[in-house]
């Protein structure tokens, strides 16, 4: 058997192997970076403690965050009151640049996924901080991305700009290749390389190409979203006041393509890469139960 198509069928028996586990103990199929709900749920625990254990290294009081604050952290993304995801998108992209503030994300008094993903009693340590320990606090826990916090980076499966005493922690909880910026788990990869989802992606990158984008996979959007942020602002975390005219033209252009292609991406997802995906992952599930 030629080892591509070895590794192929390998990677269907891990897949396989987690979603029969799953169904037997009545969880959902695989989660971020491939694992289990329980291994994600591990891992969580796990990081949070060791971020605990890193800031009183470092002289800070840090809070474990549980479970269900980091999976509300990664629920508000994307998310707010009385709206819906179509609705967000439509109003505010993907919320990177159009709702960037520049403000470490325990000040912020709006959309802050960051912020519900600390939890409470976090905040509340942070805002009885000097103004001066607030910035040696935010550089520990978080080094220079501010907004770059644990519960963000597993939602999106990125950790690659995560930094400070998050960062230490993450490494030793999470695989040396789940910390690249190009990470993809398994489960991806196998269902992109069906030839009806190359087919698709073709589509979609046609349709982002008539409207002057050049993205090839859904993946790629978010992400360069981020990179051309903080391109603007030097891969700091910069008030928007303290922005120079040229930064703040740079945002304003960078909103209005973030607002046109989150939308355009939305409607492409929904109607040719999402409806095969699920079809494709059924397939690949119900073919490792026979």
């Amino acid at each position: 058997m030629p080892s591509q198509l070895r590794v192929v069928f390998a990677v269907v028996g891990i897949i396989g192997s987690a979603a029969s586990a799953n169904a037997q103990a009545g969880l959902p199929g695989p989660r971020e970076f491939g694992l289990t709900e329980k291994e994600v749920v591990q891992s969580v625990e796990k990081v949070e403690a060791l971020i605990g254990d890193c800031m009183r290294d470092q002289g800070f009081e840090y809070i474990a965050a549980d479970y269900k604050t980091v999976r509300a952290g990664m629920g508000a993304i994307m998310s707010l009151p009385g709206l819906s995801e179509e609705e967000f998108i439509d109003q505010h992209g993907f919320g990177i640049s159009t709702l960037y503030t520049g403000e470490a994300p325990q000040d912020s008094n709006g959309y802050s996924p960051a912020k519900v993903g600390l939890g409470e009693k976090n905040i509340a340590i942070f805002q009885n901080l000097s103004a001066t320990d607030r910035v040696s606090y935010n550089r520990a826990l978080l080094g220079e991305n501010t907004d770059a916090t644990f519960a963000v980076g597993l939602d999106i499966e990125d950790f690659s700009r995560t930094g400070g005493c998050t960062r230490k922690a993450i490494e030793q909880v999470f695989k040396p290749e789940q910390l690249k910026e190009a990470y993809s788990n398994p489960r991806d990869v196998l269902i992109k390389n069906d030839p009806r989802m190359r087919a698709a992606y073709r589509k979609y990158a046609d349709e982002m190409r008539k409207a002057g984008f050049s993205y090839t996979d859904p993946e790629e959007v978010e992400a360069d979203f981020r990179k051309r942020l903080d391109a603007i602002t030097s891969g700091n975390t910069i008030a928007i006041k303290d922005m120079s005219p040229e930064q703040l033209a740079a945002l304003k252009k960078l909103q209005e393509d973030e607002r046109r292609a989150s939308v355009l991406n939305f409607d492409l997802e929904e109607e040719l890469i999402e409806p095969l995906e699920e079809e494709i992952e059924q397939e690949l599930f119900a073919r490792q139960v026979q």
